[in-house]
């Protein structure tokens, strides 16, 4: 059961399913409630502990139908040989008792296919100076068109060589062939070769026919647990290159799935900040409330009370660059801003080349992607004036930063070799909590040519590279981390 279930689960993972281990242990405490018996009622339940949202739920009842369902081996139409399959099954138990003397008539029954045949009853003429045969090996079951033994031998076959580590596309072959040969395709070959060296052609062509019948099912078999184990790979893999690619280098071909990305680590960070935490610094006593709190005891400390440190939504305000190549990482900057209005409901932000304007209102009024086509749209495509963007910032929103204010600085402060007015963004970080500088570029690059870096620098409390969506992640993990 525990192997099934892990299997299932990194099928789900595969299906972009999230599954915790406390989930893995629900789950297996699941099915020992439940058992296996009742399909409906196994996904139902699985569904409520392994499925958050209507999109898991969705992914989890296709995966669990693809997981779990087993068709490899169809039931074949009746042939004129099932009758007398069916006499030699009802048989096997006292055949497999009675010895040679009891098998004497059943190997006349079978002997249509001539003394050379293993089929249905039992050993042929040739063999039975080498004593009795295993009944269930691959020829046997093959003729007798045992269905459920061979989804038996499939499967104990499948999980020897480890199938649900399939990765690649390349690899159907190779296990397709290992799984036969598990099932018994080396005694398979010998059985069809003997009949061959006895002139039994028509045995050998049958068993010759049921060979590549029963190879097609195998590959079947493989490439529907490559689709369960490898579901989104392909999409996985291009989405962990373009999450660490330069922004400025993502083709216009890929945007539809960098929002996509965007998306999900904003969810994700929704997830892991979405409550306001305390944070307990244990080792740092507080004194006043520890003596208040034991005044009953005579003051012996029989509670102790410890600092704690609380973990609040900060106030943002975002002044983004947006000419040039500059203006890819400020539309995914600001993608990422407006996509947290869950943790971060008070988001202000503002776009210059040359002049400076809010741009907060037009995320509110429009939808996500229309709002940042107009921001390019009214600010993109001027000659970048860093002096005079802080002068109109100055005047729009300098009152309104205090103590719990992060001022987010996006760009590459290159002005023109205008003066870039550091003073005001002095004034900025006496008032602010914190001043942050993204700057696109590589650090090598900084303070070369018309950089500004190295007088705007002495006024931000941290100056970082700035370049892909792993670094914007980063950046705004640590901002919702931000303490008070």
């Amino acid at each position: 059961m525990s192997e099934v279930l892990g299997d299932f689960i990194r099928a789900l993972r595969a299906a972009d399913v999230r599954v915790s281990t406390s989930e893995s242990i629900d789950a297996g405490n699941v099915i020992d409630l439940v058992g296996f018996n009742e399909r409906e009622t196994l996904r139902d339940a699985l569904s409520q502990v392994l499925a958050k949202s209507d999109d898991e739920k969705q992914a989890f009842i296709e995966t669990f139908d693809t997981f779990f369902a087993f068709d490899q081996f169809k039931e074949k139409p009746a042939t004129v040989n099932e009758p007398a399959a069916n006499e030699n099954e009802q048989s096997e138990q006292a055949e497999s008792e009675g010895g040679e003397g009891e098998e004497g008539e059943g190997g006349e029954s079978s002997g249509a296919d001539g003394p050379s045949s293993p089929g249905g009853g039992g050993s042929g003429g040739e063999r039975q100076g080498e004593g009795p045969q295993p009944r269930d090996d691959l020829v046997s079951l093959l003729e007798r068109g045992d269905q459920a033994a061979l989804q038996m031998a499939l499967a104990e076959a499948a999980r020897q060589t480890n199938l649900n580590r399939i990765r690649l596309f390349t690899q159907r072959g190779m296990f397709t062939r290992r799984i036969m040969e598990l099932m018994g395709l080396d005694g398979l070959n010998d059985e069809i070769e003997r009949r061959e060296q006895a002139r039994n052609t028509e045995g050998a062509a049958s068993l010759m026919q049921a060979r590549e019948e029963l190879r097609g099912q195998v590959r079947d078999y493989v490439e529907k647990q490559l689709e369960i184990f490898t579901a989104n790979a392909g999409r996985q893999l291009r989405e962990e290159v373009l999450s660490k690619m330069r922004l400025s280098n993502v083709d216009r071909s890929d945007m539809r799935i960098m929002r996509e990305l965007v998306r999900k680590m904003a969810k994700r960070l929704i997830v892991m900040h979405s409550r306001r935490k305390k944070i307990a610094r244990r080792g740092t006593l507080d004194v006043r409330r520890t003596i208040r709190a034991n005044i009953e005891f005579d003051g012996l400390l029989f509670h102790t009370i410890w600092k704690r440190t609380k973990v609040d939504r900060p106030k943002v305000m975002a002044i983004c660059d947006v000419s040039g190549s500059v203006a890819q990482v400020s539309r995914f900057l600001l993608m990422f801003l407006y996509s947290l209005q869950e943790v971060l409901p008070n988001v202000r932000s503002f776009a210059f080349s040359g002049d400076l304007g809010e741009t907060t209102d037009m995320f509110e009024l429009e939808k996500l992607e229309q709002a940042l086509a107009l921001v390019l749209r009214d600010y993109g495509g001027g000659s970048t004036d860093y002096g005079r963007a802080f002068e109109d910032f100055q005047s729009l929103a300098m009152n309104d930063i205090d103590h719990r204010t992060t001022v987010l600085i996006l760009g590459d402060a290159r002005s023109n070799y205008g003066d870039p007015r550091a003073d005001i963004l002095k004034l900025v970080h006496a008032r602010a909590r914190r001043v942050i500088w993204l700057n696109p570029e590589p650090r090598s690059m900084w303070n070369s040519g018309d950089s500004e870096m190295r007088r705007l620098t002495p006024y931000c409390d941290r100056a970082i590279t700035c370049a892909s969506l792993k670094d914007l992640e980063r950046v705004v993990s640590e901002l919702l981390r931000t303490a008070v």
